[in-house]
């Protein structure tokens, strides 16, 4: 099954698949390439725990 989604090199909606996955993710896998020119995009990666900024209580 193709998952469509906008491709930027393309700049067009585009069949996107999921490559082999060597970092032993599985079906979870969130890398997708594009069927046409091969770019490569991450689907809803996990958020890294020092990326997440809080907002101080007391900011105002």
């Amino acid at each position: 099954m193709d998952e469509y989604r906008y491709c930027s090199t393309c700049d067009a909606e585009r069949p996107f698949e999921r490559p082999e996955c060597l970092d032993g993710h599985g079906v979870d896998c969130p890398e997708r390439c594009c069927v046409d020119c091969g770019e490569a995009i991450l689907v809803d990666p996990p958020l890294r725990r020092d990326t997440v900024r809080h907002r101080h209580p007391l900011a105002a």
